[in-house]
Formats: structure tokens, sequence, C-alpha cells
């Protein structure tokens, strides 16, 4: 399917949305973006797999990135798209063909930009991280994603949401001592020993710490609880999950070090943490596309690929005409009015 980046925004969404991109499956809509982006003579088109990279060379003194992935989550009998009223419905209509949409209109109309503009149009970004096409180019080509400051296009119903939270999971274990249930007295019930970790968490309060002038908002959870032997036996083990996210002021060896803190009383694993990313809005760059877009930023509580950028060097924020709350659903949309919205903001930005 050819791609007509002339359609206005919310036409272009829907051409996008009706090529189906489930994570792994991104070739052809892969194939419609880089045929689209070779025929523009002001870019500079690199195809690494499914991710194309598209470039100004002007050498202007500041370069950005405008970053947004091609795939979805599985299909939910919502495509093709459609538009009832304000809203077009379809699969990653909101995360985030839409921005993708917003990213290729740009990329094809802004043949001299102010500044140079490099946009990145990666895959996997919805399925485990060793897959992601923006971590790939991280590794293996990161000077084709060097820049000042970097826009990614995640859902954020046309609002700047800064930086983003690093998530931690630790594993949290209660020790007993087991026996058989018909004299349960002669062991100790790890599962019940378990009890005080649960009274932690109820008890803990969420720090609120502010970073670069946001107000993050941290969350400590239990997710998963293990423990049991058989039926008839008191278990000498029990452990539980916690899931950490912690405010970018902390890095991921402090956010452990707190963790162990206040599980001090048991043994504590760290199983897996993904670092933050501060918003860097101090930044003239992003200083000046907050002047552009207009608004309150605010801070992103959740994690995004904005911490691959920031692994990079380079401060980045979400802004994109999604709505992150509805993202995945089977009744996924975006309101048409956001897509104009988005690409009128960063045009100005990047005019």
């Amino acid at each position: 399917m050819n791609l007509d980046l002339s359609l206005p925004g919310a036409a272009l969404t829907a051409q996008l949305v009706d090529i189906p991109s489930v994570s792994g499956e991104e070739g052809p809509l892969a194939d419609a973006v880089a045929e689209a982006l070779l025929s523009r003579p002001h870019l500079t088109v690199h195809r690494d797999g499914n991710a194309i990279v598209a470039r100004t060379m002007l050498g202007r003194p500041e370069r950005v990135v405008l970053a947004g992935h091609l795939d979805t989550v599985p299909l939910a009998g919502n495509v093709p798209s459609r538009i009832e009223g304000s809203r077009l419905y379809g699969c990653g209509s909101t995360d985030m063909k839409s921005g993708v949409a917003v990213q290729l209109r740009l990329a094809a109309s802004l043949t001299a930009p102010a500044r140079d503009v490099t946009y990145v149009f990666y895959d996997c970004e919805e399925v485990t991280a060793d897959r992601n096409g923006l971590l790939r180019l991280s590794r293996q080509s990161p000077e084709l994603l060097a820049g000042d400051f970097a826009v990614l296009m995640e859902p954020s119903s046309a609002e700047i949401e800064g930086g983003c939270q690093g998530t931690l999971r630790a594993q949290v274990t209660a020790a007993g001592k087991r026996a058989h249930t018909a004299r349960s007295w002669m062991g100790r019930n790890a599962i019940h020993e378990a009890g005080p970790i649960l009274d932690v968490l109820r008890q803990y309060t969420p720090r609120e710490p502010e970073v670069d002038g946001l107000r993050y908002h941290e969350g400590l959870n239990a997710v998963a609880i293990s423990g049991g032997v058989a039926g008839n036996v008191v278990p000498d083990e029990c452990a539980v999950t916690v899931n950490y996210r912690f405010a970018p002021d902390r890095d991921g060896r402090q956010a452990a070090d707190f963790v162990r803190s206040v599980f001090s009383a048991w043994p504590v694993t760290v199983l897996d943490v993904a670092e933050g990313a501060r918003p860097g809005l101090d930044h003239p760059a992003a200083a000046a596309f907050v002047a552009a877009v207009g608004g309150t930023a605010r801070a992103k509580l959740g994690w995004t690929d904005v911490a691959r950028f920031a692994a990079l060097g380079i401060p980045a924020v979400n802004y994109g005409p999604g709505i992150s709350e509805i993202a995945h659903t089977a009744d996924e949309y975006v309101l048409v009015e956001k897509i104009a919205h988005c690409e009128d903001r960063l045009r100005a930005w990047l005019s």
C-alpha cells in the first residue's frame, strides 16, 4: 500500500491503521514508510530491519529527534479504521499511528526547518525490550539518533509529559520451617510470615519529588506472591514480588538500595530494573519546544522509550495526540482535532 503524505493528518492516520503491523509483523508498513520518505530529496534515509531513520542534513546548529513506533498490540477486531464524529477508531490509532502520521507529514513538508530534524520510525516497542527497534538502533547505530533534544510521540493527549519514571521489580522472601500440617506447631509457616511484608506495603507513603520543575508520584506495590509445597505441608518459603516506580532523581542503583532499606528485615533480590529519564526542560531546545506547544508540562507517570534517549545523553519528552488511558483497548480511538493540533504545534517549533 502506498502512503499519501499529502493527506490531512486524520486521513493519513487511517491509512496507517489500515496496514496491520502487530509487533514482529511491521514489514509492510515499514516498506510503505521507507518508500514514501525515499522519494523526498531533502531527506537522507537509513533502514535497519523494520526501523527507518530519515534526517535533514542542513548544517543547522541544533538537531532534534522525533521518534515513534510502527507496531501495535494484537488486533481486537478493530481494523480497518473508522471515523465516528470527532473520533478515529482503530488498532494503534492512539498508540501511536496518529503520532506517526504527524511525523510523516512534517518529514514530507518541512524541507528547510530551522533545526535539523531526525525522524525515527521503529519496530517492536510493544513487546520485550530485547526486540525493541530503538534499543537496537541505540546500540548498533547511535550516531543516527544523535541530537540535542528528542520528542517521543507517545500518547499524551497533546500535552507535554516530561521524562519518565524508572521501574524495578524485586523479590522479598519470608522464611519458615517445614512441617506436616497435622503437626503444624512443629514448623513455622512462611506464608504467614509474609504478612509483615504486606504490612510494610500497606503503610508505605509514596514519595512525590520535584524533578526539573515537574512533580512525580512514586509507587511501591506487591504484584505477585508465591509459596507453598503441598496440601499437607507447612511451607518454608514465601516470596512477594514488588514493583517500584521511582522518580528520575534516582538511578537504578539508588532505587535498589531504597527497596532493600524498606525491606531490611528480609532478603531482597532485584529481578530487573529500567532507568528513568529526567525531563531536561531547561535545555534551550526544550524551552523553545515548551514555548511553541504551550500549556503546562507534567511528569510522565510510567516508563517510556524516552529513557533510551536519556541513556544516550539526550533530554526527551513525550508528546503525541493519542490518549494513553485507552491505548491497547478494543475501542481505541484518537480525537481528530488533536492530530492537527499536535502537527501545528510541532510545525511552529521546527519552523
